[in-house]
């Protein structure tokens, strides 16, 4: 697929709401991360873009697609450098941070888009492609944001409280689970529980956590979704365009968005959705302990008040 064109940096004179700001991209060369990176440029900041230059299941190495989107954001006026590092390993995810340091001086925002699929339905799924998608998408955001968040703490108890800001990526399969991908909506569902846990943890260190539930046209849909998610005519609005998500991704790791933390977003084409997540709903209360007949006649009362579960994708 044809990558399309780069949006232009933000023009002299006229800084973004990101101006200044150093915003690390994981997964950047393609896609969606792609797209943000250029987004965050397009806005002032200075992105490090990190890619590892894998395939659509992970395997091999190339560090072409990184650079080659920090060759389109510097054409265009921006400032970017390329990371090839491994994000899920200790050692890549440090030497992330590191080269936002050591490049530009500081960290501001990151943003965990990293990820690949191995999709099998359950009783083939077998463990090398359990194992390899949890490393990429769940390990592959704690790391990051534990080295991140380490060197936000550092700051904040030397009495430089930053405005810092992380951004990570979960999925309508995290929320609703999606018939043949087993491993990656658990790995996406985790994705949801560590953004909350870490925007409580690192709240007092100036960090705010938010995460995302996008959909849009990249490698990783691209076969999922071929029917629904096919290229407009010429002039129409791409609906499913990755850019259509980024500008949501640049105002959650700006200063604008002050006082949002904790939250989860759904980000299609044009509509945009404030997920509210796990709830109480009905509840009975014996006051004792029930039988196993009577729990299930409570049960069954309670699910005819409870509101229907989202369907899962997928499911016929």
């Amino acid at each position: 697929m044809t990558a399309p064109a780069a949006p232009s940096a933000s023009p002299p004179g006229r800084p973004g709401i990101c101006a200044d700001r150093v915003v690390i991209v994981t997964g950047a060369g393609r896609g969606l991360g792609r797209a943000h990176a250029h987004a965050y440029a397009a806005e002032g900041a200075k992105v490090v873009v990190n890619d590892l230059g894998v395939g659509p299941d992970g395997s091999g190495v190339s560090g072409g697609p990184a650079h080659a989107v920090v060759g389109e954001i510097r054409a265009a006026g921006g400032d970017a450098v390329a990371h090839g590092g491994d994000i899920a390993t200790s050692e890549g995810a440090a030497s992330l941070v590191r080269a936002a340091l050591d490049t530009y001086g500081r960290l501001d925002t990151l943003v965990n888009n990293a990820g690949f699929l191995r999709d099998r339905m359950l009783v083939n799924l077998g463990e090398d492609d359990w194992d390899a998608v949890m490393r990429v998408h769940l390990k592959g955001h704690f790391l990051p944001l534990k080295h991140a968040g380490a060197h936000w703490r550092a700051e904040a108890k030397a009495g430089r409280v930053p405005h810092a800001c992380v951004v990570n990526t979960s999925s309508g399969a995290g929320l609703l689970g999606s018939v043949g991908q087993g491993n990656y909506s658990a790995a996406k569902a985790g994705i949801l529980g560590l953004t909350l846990v870490a925007a409580v943890e690192l709240a007092a260190y100036g960090v705010r956590v938010n995460a995302i539930a996008p959909a849009a046209r990249t490698r990783m849909t691209e076969q999922t979704f071929a029917d629904t998610m096919a290229a407009p005519e010429p002039g129409a609005f791409d609906a499913m365009a990755p850019e259509n998500v980024s500008p949501l991704v640049v105002w959650l790791g700006s200063t604008a968005s002050a006082g949002v933390t904790g939250r989860v977003f759904e980000a299609e084409a044009g509509r945009i959705t404030v997920m509210e997540g796990w709830r109480p709903g009905p509840t009975a209360d014996k006051g004792a302990r029930w039988t196993p007949a009577e729990a299930g006649e409570a049960a069954r009362r309670l699910l005819a008040d409870a509101l229907p579960p989202g369907p899962v994708y997928g499911a016929r």
